[in-house]
């Protein structure tokens, strides 16, 4: 049932199942050299993020053939096509390529449900670093990390006298994120890779969030999801929505300055 899927338990954990088949896919191919291909923007894209995407659509049209997928990876639909769907999966197969291709583990298999403009569920995946998050309306954000129990996630609080802890993009660097830095109180700043930056926040190891560059919305519909789940009762604000003509995000800041 489709709300089994919105909202359910099992569903969710459904898709930590596929996404951990599509992380043993892609770290099938981790380490190998070659392989790399420039896309059309010059964004590189490898086997690993094809053998994920495979994985990923199959499992997903297999156990919810009514939900249509949007994959970066995929065929796009024209927004003609997808203008009144309610609900929809966002995936980005391997998110972080040019963490994969330096071998520093900071990549993800991104997943999410997406329903009426918001994620409703959503699994990040880091398959070297055997970290997963896994968020759900109703359900709240959790961390699974090796073989330890799940941990509930309550996202960050307000910093301290010292200030803010931030979390960056470590490929992305950019002059409008070092004019924003400048007008708070920075007490670290924390570079990392792909989806992983929206688990730092959710678990509450950095404050803020800015992503003052261009994005997709599978980039971020996951870790979004995980984010605003990260919360004892309620949701979490966001200023991302989804399913837009371009399916481009603007620039946004996820987590707390005060």
């Amino acid at each position: 049932m489709v709300s089994e899927v919105r909202l359910g338990e099992t569903a969710l954990h459904q898709l930590i199942a596929i996404a951990r088949a599509a992380g043993a896919a892609v770290m099938a191919h981790y380490g190998r050299e070659g392989h790399v291909q420039l896309k059309a923007d010059t964004s590189p894209v490898t086997v690993a993020d094809h053998a994920a995407h495979h994985v990923i659509v199959n499992a997903l049209t297999a156990n919810w053939p009514q939900i249509p997928v949007i994959s970066e990876e995929g065929e796009i639909p024209p927004f003609e096509t997808r203008a009144h769907w309610r609900r929809f999966w966002l995936v980005d197969p391997l998110d972080g390529t040019k963490e994969f291709i330096h071998q520093n583990g900071e990549f993800t298999v991104n997943i999410a449900l997406i329903e009426d403009g918001i994620p409703v569920l959503g699994v990040v995946f880091a398959p070297a670093l055997d970290v997963l998050y896994a968020a759900g309306l109703e359900l709240g954000s959790w961390k699974y990390a090796g073989d330890t129990p799940p941990v509930r996630l309550h996202g960050p609080q307000a910093p301290d006298a010292t200030g803010v802890t931030i979390v960056e993009s470590r490929s992305h660097p950019s002059a409008a994120l070092e004019a924003y830095l400048a007008t708070l109180t920075v007490a670290a700043r924390v570079p990392a890779g792909s989806s992983l930056k929206f688990g730092l926040v959710a678990e509450g190891r950095a404050h803020l969030y800015p992503r003052l560059g261009p994005t997709m919305e599978w980039d971020v519909a996951a870790g979004d999801c995980i984010y605003r789940y990260a919360i004892a009762d309620g949701v979490r604000p966001s200023p991302l929505a989804y399913n837009s003509p371009s399916l481009k995000n603007p620039s946004f800041v996820l987590g707390v300055t005060s």
